[in-house]
């Protein structure tokens, strides 16, 4: 039996970065710095894109799921446990 888990956890974006960079916490959440402007949903898309490749799920995987228009976000990924989501958050972090 396959199950589809997904689980959310809290980001904080930091737009208009020098560079697109995935790492660091702010009040227990990940930060994400995207080069991208917060114009027409293009650091959404750069902030999807991001957390993918740095916790190595398909882009299709991962959604914002509440805060589009904010700088604090929460973001769903499905495909992996919750256990496994820790411990890359965790070294994500630098915890």
């Amino acid at each position: 039996m396959s199950e589809n888990v997904a689980s959310r956890f809290d980001v904080f974006v930091k737009p208009r970065a020098s560079r697109t960079r995935v790492g660091g916490q702010r009040n227990g959440a990940l930060v994400v710095a995207v080069a991208a402007a917060p114009v027409d949903g293009a650091a959404n898309e750069a902030v999807v894109e991001a957390i993918a490749e740095a916790l190595h799920v398909r882009r299709s995987a991962v959604r914002i799921a509440a805060g589009a228009s904010s700088r604090s976000k929460v973001v769903e990924i499905e495909g992996l446990s919750t256990e496994e989501l820790a411990g890359r958050l965790a070294a994500l972090r630098g915890e």
